[in-house]
């Protein structure tokens, strides 16, 4: 069996990224679920979408882990089969995942923690435009 990872080590490297970021962050919220629920309902009681946080916070969840087991089986069949498909699909999901936390943010008034969002996609997409082809 071949390994593919000189090949695709930019994207590997990527991978790994998002699953770092997406299976902690959403494996956070599912261990610290009330904490966190709590936490966005006071950051949202302001904006538009205060009476949807329970709903949006599980939406996100399930999203943010969705992104990082794709990532996950993007990196293994990048390196072992040197095919892009899950790949692709870890990156979309991830893209999805961090503009859904961006817009969030933006309705919140939190420019600083939509700033911080921005540092995210831009790896992200970039995996996309590698991957995409």
């Amino acid at each position: 069996m071949e390994i593919y990872f000189k090949e695709n080590a930019a994207e590997s490297i990527l991978l790994i990224f998002l699953a770092i970021t997406f299976l902690q962050s959403g494996f956070d919220k599912v261990t610290d679920w009330k904490g966190n629920l709590s936490w966005l309902t006071g950051h949202f009681a302001q904006s538009p979408l205060k009476k949807s946080v329970p709903i949006l916070l599980a939406i996100v969840t399930v999203t943010e882990i969705i992104a990082g087991i794709l990532s996950v089986m993007g990196l293994v069949h990048i390196i072992l089969h040197n095919n892009t498909v899950f790949a692709f699909y870890g990156a979309l999901v991830s893209c999805i995942a961090l503009l859904m936390l961006f817009f969030g943010q933006r309705l919140a008034k939190e420019y600083v923690g939509a700033q911080t969002i921005t540092v995210y996609l831009v790896p992200a997409v970039f995996l996309l435009f590698l991957v995409q082809s």
